[in-house]
């Protein structure tokens, strides 16, 4: 095949040796590489050993909502070849038909709600990187359109897997910080709700969108000289007095958190949702962030309870989802059932909570549940509580 000739093999290693110094042009590489192979697309992935879940480090263009359901809703475990690749041999390419046939491909939960639905036959793995701390993947995936990856293109991945591995070990395609950090700010980016991180000081360091947006149209919540303040001059101390807090972890805010109606006069209500940003890679990626705040801008709605779960646990989006429904009480088995997943998912999932949340039974995640509820679910904040609030603040 010409597009695999010694040619473009050469040009493509030395497109991966210009990421070291040039961290921006690995897109165009995986590019690059996804023509050679006529695939769909190519990621780079990052893994930690202890972990179920990678991070794409880069990708070629692709669906990105797919992109972000492959991360947070699939594992190792559920990704048909996937694991064989990550306990296998590096540099060495597996196919998913290499283990297993067509038609039970075909039959794989995977293979029926994400991979067919897009169009995509099957995938390619390449471990390029397996050190202690991390491992790294090139992955790729062809269209039903075409056959089955070929073993001249398995030579050609695993001809650049050890290129793939010098340049990122030399470079910072591996740097852990830079990735997680790219990853939950696009998970912040995406929500629907306001949400500032800050310092102990109101410094803000980071804004999403909707957040910004606010800025912007001068309320409810404003940014002045990169310190945040609420619009309302009569609860802005009382903002900042919990945003400190906060930062402390002081036991009077609890883990809960707390809600301050933060609206000026005639303006729509708002209310400001001040938790702790727990230790994990949340706070490590936004450091020196240490509190949260989400700005509701009704009485009535409130932070995404899932947004409030993965930003002060380190959750995935699919985890706080499983510590949402787990967390009312329910049995395992109807839990797994109202999330449509197995119970062996749930069980994976609740291991990894537990130890992001530092609980160790169903009974602690419930009291969990219990003791933050009030920020998931502000409208049982009345009046008085809110004026209870400022005045405690």
């Amino acid at each position: 095949m010409k597009n695999l000739d010694a040619e473009v093999l050469s040009s493509i290693i030395g497109d991966i040796y210009d990421c070291v110094l040039n961290p921006a042009g690995w897109e165009d590489v995986l590019v690059r590489i996804t023509e050679a192979v006529d695939a769909a697309y190519t990621t780079i992935a990052l893994a930690n050993p202890t972990d179920s879940h990678g991070r794409f480090a880069a990708q070629s263009p692709w669906d990105a909502a797919q992109m972000r359901i492959l991360q947070e809703e699939y594992g190792f475990d559920d990704i048909p070849g996937l694991k064989a690749a990550v306990i296998g041999d590096i540099d060495t390419p597996l196919t998913t038909l290499s283990h297993m046939s067509e038609a039970e491909l075909r039959q794989t939960v995977f293979y029926r709600n994400w991979a067919g639905p897009q169009g995509l036959r099957e995938g390619c793995m390449t471990k390029f990187v397996h050190t202690p701390d991390r491992i790294g993947l090139l992955g790729t995936s062809i269209r039903t359109d075409r056959d089955v990856i070929s073993a001249e293109e398995q030579r050609f991945l695993a001809l650049l897997s050890p290129h793939l591995r010098r340049a990122s070990l030399i470079g910072d395609l591996l740097d852990h910080a830079r990735v997680a950090a790219h990853f939950y700010r696009e998970t912040l980016d995406s929500l629907a709700t306001a949400i500032v991180l800050t310092g102990a000081n109101g410094a803000i360091f980071y804004a999403n969108p909707v957040a910004e947006t606010m800025f912007s149209t001068q309320g409810p919540i404003l940014s002045k000289n990169g310190l945040l303040q609420a619009q309302n001059p009569v609860p802005a101390r009382a903002l900042l007095d919990a945003i400190a807090r906060a930062a402390t972890a002081d036991a009077s805010l609890g883990s809960r958190g707390i809600g301050l109606p933060i609206s000026a006069p005639g303006q729509p209500p708002a209310v400001a949702y001040v938790l702790p940003l727990s230790e994990g890679t949340a706070r490590a990626a936004f450091r020196p962030a240490c509190a949260a705040v989400f700005v509701s801008t009704t009485t009535s709605a409130s932070p995404l309870p899932e947004a409030v779960l993965t930003t002060l646990f380190d959750l995935t989006p699919a985890e706080a989802r499983v510590l949402l429904q787990v967390g009312t009480g329910s049995v395992p088995a109807k839990s797994a059932a109202s999330l449509g997943i197995s119970e062996n998912t749930l069980k994976t999932h609740l291991g990894r909570i537990f130890a992001k949340t530092g609980t160790k039974r169903q009974a602690d995640l419930i009291k969990l549940i219990s003791d933050i509820r009030p920020t998931l679910e502000p409208s049982r904040l009345s009046s008085n509580d809110a004026v209870r609030a400022i005045a405690d603040a």
